[in-house]
């Protein structure tokens, strides 16, 4: 059994989504957040909790406004900020948003990105000499479901989930491989939803249905090392550490609602856990978790309960992610959503504490450190 994969159980992450939902109108939720203006603050806070590593992500939008032209201010002062603080980042390359010039669909995508990809590592050289933690696409088979198959984000596809997954695999693999000819010391996260669907009845129909459902989950994971599609360009070298996004609502009925924790046909995180890591043998952590309101702190608890019961059973689970570790915009309807650690800044950028889930981080720290 491995130690934990950076020191410490626990991780924080930050909302950095940047898509442009169904009305056209682009988030920007590290604005948004405040984590912009106060990143210097945020990184701080949370290593009073014991946090030394975080999730965190570049606006390619603002980085990018004229093709190939670079402008570094919206992320050269969070580099320093995490640098001063002692706070190691896995940088999310792309969170969702493309600079407006650009046609997703297009070969032109998959070399924007590996340039882009390019001159953010050798930006990254310029401002420290810590070795880099990148994320370089995150959630792709999310996105190409939201996106491609129903429409709710740009491009708005219809019916062409698979087509964008396979797109985004492929821009993927390219820009991995160009963060890892800048700088082989890169480590590489691919996090991806981890969900469970239930069959509609157990009769052998349905419940091989939902199987099939259920595992096209591991479909990127599979493209990334080159298991599926290998025409994308996957090899086993680039799939490193293996990230699973998990939620209150990542389990449902094929075709009906989400399951709630302790149903009968609700499937322990643990299992779920133990499945990804046998089935690639590589370091799993869990990359984004968390609930809202006076949920946040039993959701933990369950969470990492399973995450103890998952390495008891030899899984090389590595960390925890509380994500977003702050309070953040709703992507639909702008409310303030009230998860994680901390509240909406004041003025000088200061955040109130969830105090019960603060409890629960310490009470479990001393337990599974």
């Amino acid at each position: 059994m491995s130690d934990w994969l950076f020191g410490h159980p626990f991780m924080a992450g930050f909302e950095c989504s940047t898509h442009r939902r169904r009305d056209g109108i682009r988030l920007d939720v590290t604005r948004g957040s405040g984590h912009d203006r106060h990143a210097a603050t945020d990184y701080a806070a949370i290593l009073e909790h014991g946090m030394e590593t975080a999730r965190d992500g570049l606006r390619w939008h603002l980085i990018e406004q004229k093709p190939g032209v670079y402008d570094w201010r919206s992320w050269t002062p969070m580099i320093e900020a995490a640098s001063q603080a002692g706070v190691r980042v896995i940088w999310d390359l792309w969170h969702y948003g493309t600079p407006d010039d650009i046609d997703i669909w297009s070969a032109g995508f998959i070399q924007r990105l590996a340039d882009y990809a390019e001159a953010a590592a050798r930006h990254y050289q310029t401002l420290t000499d810590a070795p880099p933690l990148w994320c370089p696409l995150n959630e792709m088979s999310f996105y190409a479901f939201i996106a491609g198959e129903v429409g709710d984000f740009h491009p708005y596809g219809l019916e062409r989930g698979h087509e964008l997954k396979r797109q985004l695999v492929r821009a993927g693999v390219q820009a991995a491989r160009t963060l890892r000819e800048v700088d082989p010391r890169c480590r590489l996260l691919w996090a991806e939803p981890l969900i469970h669907i239930a069959p509609v009845t157990h009769g052998e129909d349905d419940v091989s249905a939902a199987r099939r459902a259920s595992l096209t989950q591991y479909q990127a994971f599979d493209m990334i090392c080159g298991r599926m599609d290998p025409e994308l360009g996957g090899s086993p070298d680039l799939l490193d550490v293996i990230g699973c996004n998990f939620y209150p609502q990542n389990q449902w009925r094929q075709h009906g609602p989400t399951l709630p924790l302790g149903h009968h046909d609700y499937r322990p995180l643990s299992d779920l856990l133990e499945e990804t890591w046998r089935r690639y043998n590589r370091p799993v952590i869990v990359a984004e978790t968390g609930a809202e309101g006076s949920a946040r702190a039993p959701w933990l608890h369950y969470v990492c309960q399973e995450v103890m019961d998952a390495r008891a059973g030899g899984a090389d689970i590595g960390a925890i992610c509380l994500y977003p570790v702050t309070s953040y915009p709703g992507w639909d309807d702008d409310r303030s959503c009230a998860t994680g650690l901390f509240g909406p800044p004041d003025s000088g950028g200061e955040r109130t504490v969830h105090a019960p889930l603060a409890a629960e981080i310490a009470r479990l720290s001393a337990i599974i450190r």
